[in-house]
C-alpha cells in the first residue's frame, strides 16, 4: 500500500472521529449553494449536499475561543454522497465529498441568474453570474494577502488568523476594495476570486467580502478531499492555474487582468498562464507581501513583461488604481 493511500485512510478515520465529537448529528440534509459562472454554452451550477448543521451568528466582541469553535464547525462538515440533484431537467450525483456540478443550457440570460436545484425533499437557489456583451475584460483575483490579510506565506500564521477570527473581525484591504470597484465598473466586468482556502469557507468569505463592500462574485476554492482514497493533493499553484484556465475558456473573447501578491508564487503562476494563453493576459497587479524581492518573484515579473503584460507591483494597490483611473 502506498504512503499516500495509508495517509488518506488514517486522515479519513481521524476526521470521522473528530466529527463524532464536535459535530451535533443531524438527520436532515441541506444543499449548500456556491456561486456559479457561465461558459459560452452553459450555466455552471455548483453546490454541495451536506447534513444540516447549526450556523452561529458571529459578534465582533466575541473571544478567540468562540471564534475557533465556530470555525471548526465550518471545517468539520458531514458530506452526503450519492444524492441525485436536479435543475431544469439536468441531473447529477453528489460525489464522495458531497459536491455537484450541473451544466445547464445558457440561453440569452445575463447578470445574476437564480437556478433552483432540487434533491429529494430539499432545494436551494444556486446563483450564476453571466457576463453581458458589454464586458470589456475579465478580472481574476487571489484572496489571501491580496484582498484579505491572512499571512498565507507563513502556514502557522495563516492557520491562527483563519481559525481565531470571524466574519466581523477579518481585515479586508481598503485599497483592494477600491481597485476591484474601479475594475468592475459597476458590474460591467465580471470578477472572480481564487483561493486555496477550502470550500467550507465559501459562505464565510462571501459574508466578509459583502461587509467590506466588494462585489458579489463566484469563487474558486479548493477541495482538500480527505477520504479513504485521497489525501490532500495538488498545490496552490496548480489550483490557481486550473481556475485561470477554466475562466479564460469560459470568457474566450475577453482579455484578463490578474491580481495577486508576492507571497505565494503568484508572479510565476501568472507568467505560466500568460505562456499558456498568449495575448489573453493584459495586466498583472501584485501587492508586496512575504517573499517580496525574492529571485522567483523577480523572474516571474520578468517573464510577464517579456510576454507584453503590463505589471504593477507595490506595497498597496493605489498606484495601479491611479493608473487605471486615468
Amino acid at each position: 500500500m502506498s504512503l499516500n493511500l495509508r495517509l488518506a485512510r488514517w486522515a479519513a478515520k481521524a476526521e470521522r472521529g473528530i466529527e463524532r465529537v464536535l459535530i451535533v448529528p443531524r438527520s436532515a440534509q441541506v444543499i449548500a449553494p456556491y456561486l456559479g459562472y457561465a461558459t459560452p454554452d452553459h450555466l455552471v451550477v455548483r453546490g454541495r449536499v451536506l447534513a444540516a448543521q447549526r450556523v452561529d451568528k458571529p459578534h465582533a466582541e466575541q473571544g478567540r475561543m468562540r471564534n475557533l469553535q465556530q470555525m471548526l464547525r465550518m471545517f468539520l462538515t458531514d458530506e452526503v454522497a450519492g444524492v441525485t440533484v436536479t435543475a431544469q431537467g439536468v441531473t447529477a450525483l453528489s460525489d464522495e465529498e458531497g459536491y455537484f456540478t450541473l451544466h445547464l443550457p445558457r440561453g440569452d440570460q445575463v447578470g445574476w441568474v437564480d437556478i433552483t436545484v432540487n434533491a429529494e425533499e430539499i432545494s436551494a437557489i444556486c446563483p450564476v453570474r453571466v457576463a453581458g456583451p458589454e464586458a470589456g475584460y475579465l478580472i481574476i483575483s487571489d484572496i489571501d494577502d491580496t484582498i484579505m490579510l491572512t499571512g498565507a506565506w507563513s502556514l502557522p500564521r495563516n492557520i491562527w488568523t483563519t481559525l481565531t477570527g470571524n466574519a466581523l473581525t477579518r481585515q479586508v484591504f481598503a485599497d483592494a476594495v477600491r481597485l476591484i470597484e474601479v475594475l468592475a465598473e459597476d458590474g460591467r466586468n465580471p470578477v472572480y476570486f481564487v483561493s486555496s482556502s477550502p470550500w467550507n469557507l465559501h459562505d464565510f468569505l462571501q459574508a466578509v467580502f459583502a461587509r467590506a463592500g466588494l462585489p458579489r462574485a463566484p469563487m474558486f476554492l479548493r477541495d482538500y478531499g480527505i477520504s479513504e482514497t485521497q489525501f490532500i493533493t495538488g498545490t496552490h499553484g496548480d489550483h490557481k492555474g486550473q481556475a485561470i484556465d477554466a475562466l479564460l475558456a469560459a470568457h474566450p473573447d475577453l482579455p484578463c487582468i490578474l491580481i495577486g501578491d508576492t507571497g505565494q508564487h503568484d508572479s510565476q503562476v501568472y507568467a505560466a498562464a500568460a505562456e499558456r494563453h498568449p495575448g489573453r493576459i493584459s495586466r498583472v497587479i501584485l501587492r508586496d507581501a512575504g517573499g517580496t524581492g525574492s529571485e522567483e518573484v523577480a523572474d516571474g515579473i520578468t517573464l510577464l513583461r517579456a510576454a507584453g503584460v503590463v505589471v504593477h507591483q507595490g506595497a498597496d494597490f493605489s498606484g495601479a488604481t491611479a493608473a487605471l483611473s486615468v
